[in-house]
């Protein structure tokens, strides 16, 4: 890349994270827990699911189970029972259930910091491990959810659709210490103004650093 396209190029990425922290100056994950075992569970419910409506379950499952110990222990009809309004609760109470298991048996009962031991567990990909890692243990990490995956693309961001690779390419552009935040300035933006099915272009604050032909300038 020339040197003076990849200096413009820089110049227009510190312009879209300037605006970004400027709109979002305090961000966190929005799933409620109190420790990294119930941000785990709660991520691994929140597939398909909005993090209102896990809220909401989640709020009764810790009441009734609260360790790894717990979630082992406890009859998988239980936990689909309790689960049931986040939808797919089958193949979730199954990965809670098993991912708990693991917990319990190779850790101690304690989740594991490092993303090489959390995508070993049941239903724990890359972007379930990174919310954790960056919001309970503050390790530097980008999470690749549907919105930042799509807002990445529409700001020319990544040319790919590979959630991992996405993921690599933000990770070269973005300064370390500021994945946790970029992450969740995008889920915040994309729930906000650049939403899937009709961004809302006209009050976008990037709007003039955007030319992805999802626009909708008129609508």
């Amino acid at each position: 890349m020339p040197k003076n396209r990849s200096k413009k190029k820089q110049e227009r990425i510190a312009k879209i994270l300037e605006r970004l922290n400027a709109h979002y100056p305090i961000v966190k994950t929005q799933l409620a827990h109190k420790n990294a075992f119930e941000l785990l569970m709660a991520t691994i419910l929140s597939a398909q699911c909005t993090d209102r409506q896990v809220n909401m379950v989640t709020r009764e499952l810790f009441k009734h189970m609260k360790t790894p110990e717990d979630f082992a222990e406890a009859p998988t009809e239980a936990i689909e029972t309790l689960i049931r309004s986040t939808g797919f609760y089958k193949n979730k109470a199954r990965h809670l259930k098993n991912c708990a298991r693991h917990i319990a048996e190779r850790f101690n009962g304690r989740v594991p910091e490092s993303l090489e031991d959390l995508v070993t567990l049941p239903g724990v990909g890359r972007k379930t491990a990174n919310v954790v890692r960056g919001a309970v243990f503050g390790a530097p990490a980008i999470v690749v959810d549907t919105h930042v995956a799509r807002i990445s693309r529409r700001l020319d961001l990544t040319g790919n659709t590979n959630p991992e690779k996405i993921e690599y390419d933000l990770m070269e552009i973005i300064p370390e210490d500021l994945w946790n935040d970029f992450s969740l300035w995008l889920i915040y933006f994309g729930r906000e103004i650049c939403n899937a099915r009709k961004p809302d272009c006209p009050s976008c604050f990037l709007n003039d650093l955007c030319s992805s032909k999802d626009k909708r300038e008129t609508e």
